[in-house]
């Protein structure tokens, strides 16, 4: 059963009315600071949890992960107040919010769950529109955010406004939860396991949107999950959690997987490191080539004189709206027959410019033909990535690798040296004041 979200019920404020100075400026991250932050429920002899302090910086994307049951959810919800800290304080922006109306809180702090949470009697728009309208916005300004706020997460305005979440697929219900919980425009944003209810191809490309929603509009997001892969996948910095919240290890991917700082986070890097931090690197940062390409729309003809002009034995072909829609083969179009029905093979996986190389290197691997096609945010055609450049890249990561345990093994020699002869000092120092 999913989670009923955290709707706000706020009281009007004068800075929400219409046509108030710099009412459409985007609001980007504040800092949160959390103190000594503890969750005792009664009858229970320990703290759920207990006394964690950190700060997460403005803008910054802050993954919690751990083992089931260890509290990372409970200090989420504390950060908003749906769950009463014990003790401690939050600070949000610089602001002790500990003991502020939890409702004008939760004003400034977006709140997107498993199974997106979106109220089923209400439409796309109106679960979108709710939080603007209640505290104050215009019929006009509300109409348009949601416009905005469909477009911003990948879903046509035109197609997906009257539609009910019923009506929706689990990822486009997901996208639906994040365009609500961002659409008053709050500094902060809370995402408590939001893509645990998804397969994982959905799960990937949701993964993909936030991050790039997350490079245009710089909130701070506390994220939760018990997935290692995603946090690497998603984290600026990674606070890995014991029982009680108590904080292994707070730093970025890169430094948790290179140097963990003890058996625990070991065990949650697990094996193949190197591998993981293919996670670190996005299909952006590689070559993306460009591929001859044809239109539903093009003449069968044309087709063919452009394949054979190509120079290559294949094109890809685009549906009316220029996203992928098959690998054409000669011998495709030799059997066509006048129709491209059932010529070709269909592209079954793509993947976004945001994407990680471990996200395109499992695509490539489940085509025969050893490439991936590269989409924009509404699935349009942007180029394509080979086999070729991906495995450059993982060689350039286990070279990166192999010199870093090289450097390592060096400097630890050296200590080692260093120590044996403070020790042989010692001794002969101690000899010679004896004699």
């Amino acid at each position: 059963m999913s989670e009923t979200p955290a709707v706000p019920v706020p009281v009007p404020d004068e800075r929400a009315g219409d046509g108030g100075a710099g009412e459409d400026r985007a609001t980007t991250g504040a800092t949160i600071r959390l103190e000594n932050l503890t969750k005792r429920y009664p009858g229970s002899p320990d703290p759920a949890v207990d006394s964690v302090t950190m700060e997460i910086s403005a803008g910054e994307l802050v993954v919690f992960v751990g083992p089931s049951g260890c509290g990372k959810s409970t200090t989420l919800k504390m950060i908003n107040r749906l769950i009463e800290p014990s003790g401690g304080r939050i600070r949000i922006g610089g602001e002790d919010v500990t003991h502020m109306d939890p409702v004008k809180l939760r004003r400034k702090i977006g709140y997107a769950i498993q199974s997106s949470g979106l109220f089923p009697h209400m439409t796309v728009a109106q679960n979108i529109g709710l939080v603007p309208k209640m505290v104050g916005w215009s019929k006009t300004r509300v109409a348009d955010r949601i416009e905005e706020m469909l477009d911003l997460v990948g879903l046509d305005p035109g197609e997906f406004h009257g539609r009910y979440p019923r009506q929706l697929s689990g990822g486009q219900q997901q996208r639906v939860g994040v365009a609500r919980a961002l659409a008053a425009d709050p500094p902060v944003l809370l995402m408590d396991e939001p893509f645990g209810a998804v397969d994982p191809i959905t799960r990937d490309h949701l993964q993909d949107e936030l991050i790039r929603l997350q490079h245009e509009l710089h909130k701070t997001i506390v994220f939760v999950t018990h997935d290692f892969d995603e946090a690497i996948k998603l984290g600026d910095r990674i606070a890995v959690l014991r029982e009680r919240s108590h904080i292994a290890q707070f730093d970025t991917p890169e430094a948790i997987l290179t140097n963990p700082a003890d058996d625990f986070v070991s065990g949650f890097v697990g094996a193949g490191a190197a591998l993981k931090r293919l996670n670190l690197t996005r299909v952006r940062n590689v070559e993306i080539t460009d591929y001859p390409t044809v239109t539903v729309d093009d003449p069968l003809q044309e087709i063919f004189n452009r394949v054979r002009a190509s120079g290559t034995n294949e094109i890809l072909l685009l549906d009316r709206r220029g996203r992928p829609y098959k690998w054409l083969r000669r011998g495709d179009l030799m059997r066509a027959r006048g129709s491209l029905a059932r010529a070709g093979t269909p592209v079954n996986d793509t993947v976004t410019r945001d994407a990680t190389l471990r996200d395109a290197l499992e695509a490539v691997l489940t085509d025969n033909a050893g490439r991936v096609v590269v989409t924009g945010r509404r699935g349009e055609y942007t180029g394509v990535v080979d086999m070729e450049t991906l495995m450059n890249s993982v060689h350039e990561l286990l070279e990166a690798d192999r010199l870093e345990a090289m450097e390592n093994q060096h400097e630890l020699a050296e200590s080692r040296l260093e120590q044996t002869r403070h020790e042989q000092e010692g001794v002969h120092g101690g000899g010679e004041e004896q004699a």
